[in-house]
């Protein structure tokens, strides 16, 4: 995890010998956290050789002043060795015997309990890990076990889909509590965030979206947090889902910026650039129908619905009097499968895409299909990225249970059912 507890209880200002050391170790983590606002990307190779170089090093000061650090500071110290190994990004069993000796020592020692907590997470042993942020909280509320716990509820097994949604929940309300203890935590604020998204892939309301968003805004105030390649990656996610591609897109960017070794940000932004052209080439050419089928597909929408409107006549953003109508020319795939998104065709030969959300996997419009679509939200998508234009018009759909398909309003059958992201989002 990326969380640490930077204060000890009951420091003494006056250890000059122990403050040094501390600091060191501070600035061992500043470099690998901030490797490469100092780095080219072109030197992502090099990264694990130069921290292990400085971790060498630190250790051996550490080593050095070993003698120098009073009795009632060994526990502290033991938790700076430990804290110093825990800069690998794998488990490391040495920093786990450290850190274990230092909580032996002290068990008060909450920064101890949170790093040992880490290591544990390292290691998948998600219940070690929850036993050592418990144990962190038992000798004091603070935001780092909080925002741990917060993750570690996100990533517990459950065997139903209630009990992971209590999980969710947890988490959220972990999290909360993190950010009430210190609202200037920016990392406390990412994790909220990342709790908001679990809790969107339970249920895929818009509501969720917004506290993610005014949850990462905060986060970004904090220029700890604001480097941090999985906030803006995540913040990346939240904008794709609010359809808004242009924002989703920089910050992927930034995120392969922040980290250039760390794939998924990469990976994320050819799939919205592949979704995008292809939703654009299928509203363009009305899902590659030949005219002929096109036109049989049109003339059975005649004796349906004759008061609605013509997709043409929307106006960007709600239309609550309007109805439209249209028959489904083809589908775009996407990877994760959130939205299902068809291209629609009215009586006009006007062409949107459809962008549907909690849909029930297997369950969506096939080729043929008759839609019609009350209150649509209309959006003129146009961006311009690494010198590509994208630009089709979309109509977002919260439900399926809005929509009615052949005639017939669609059932409960169709509507998704509790789910959860096991990407990044977790953490």
């Amino acid at each position: 995890m990326f969380e640490s507890n930077k204060t000890f209880s009951g420091e003494n200002k006056s250890d000059e010998i122990f403050l040094v050391l501390k600091e060191k170790v501070e600035r061992l983590h500043h470099y690998s956290d901030h490797y490469f606002e100092q780095n080219a990307a072109a030197d992502a190779a090099q990264k694990t050789a130069d921290v292990e170089a400085m971790l060498a090093e630190t250790l051996r000061f550490l080593d050095s002043k070993k003698e120098q650090v009073a009795s009632e500071r060994r526990a502290q110290y033991h938790y700076l060795v430990g804290r110093a190994l825990n800069v690998r990004p794998q488990h490391c069993p040495q920093a786990q015997a450290a850190l274990s000796r230092a909580v032996k020592l002290d068990r008060a020692l909450v920064a101890a309990w949170n790093e040992l907590g880490d290591c544990y997470w390292k290691k998948d042993d998600v219940k070690e890990a929850r036993a050592c942020y418990e144990g962190a909280l038992q000798q004091q509320r603070n935001e780092v076990s909080l925002r741990n716990l917060s993750m570690v509820a996100r990533q517990e097994k459950h065997p139903s889909a209630e009990k992971r949604a209590e999980s969710v929940e947890q988490g959220v309300t972990y999290a909360k509590e993190a950010v009430q203890l210190n609202p200037r935590d920016g990392l406390s604020w990412l994790v909220l965030g990342n709790a908001y998204i679990a809790r969107y892939f339970t249920v895929q309301n818009p509501d969720t979206l917004k506290l993610c968003m005014s949850a990462y805004q905060h986060a970004l105030k904090d220029p700890e947090a604001e480097c941090h390649a999985d906030l803006h990656y995540n913040m990346a996610i939240v904008l794709k889902y609010r359809e808004q591609y242009q924002g989703a897109l920089g910050a992927l960017s930034r995120a392969s910026a922040l980290d250039p070794t760390w794939p998924p940000p990469r990976l994320l932004e050819e799939r919205l650039l592949q979704y995008l052209a292809r939703v654009q080439e299928l509203v363009a050419l009305r899902g590659r129908l030949r005219a002929r089928r096109l036109a049989q597909l049109l003339q059975a929408l005649d004796d349906q619905q004759p008061e609605t409107r013509p997709l043409a006549s929307l106006q960007e953003g709600a239309n609550p009097a309007a109805v439209v109508l249209g028959t489904v020319a083809c589908s775009v795939h996407t990877e994760d499968g959130v939205p299902f998104t068809f291209c629609l065709v009215d009586r006009a030969g006007t062409c949107v895409a459809v962008t549907l959300y909690n849909l029930a996997a297997g369950k969506g419009v096939i080729i043929g299909d008759s839609v019609a679509i009350p209150q649509p939200f209309l959006s003129h998508i146009s961006l311009s990225y690494k010198g590509k234009q994208y630009q089709f018009d979309s109509i977002r759909v919260e439900t399926p249970s809005k929509l009615k398909v052949n005639g017939r309003v669609l059932g409960r059958d169709k509507l998704a059912s509790v789910q959860l992201s096991s990407s990044k989002l977790a953490s």
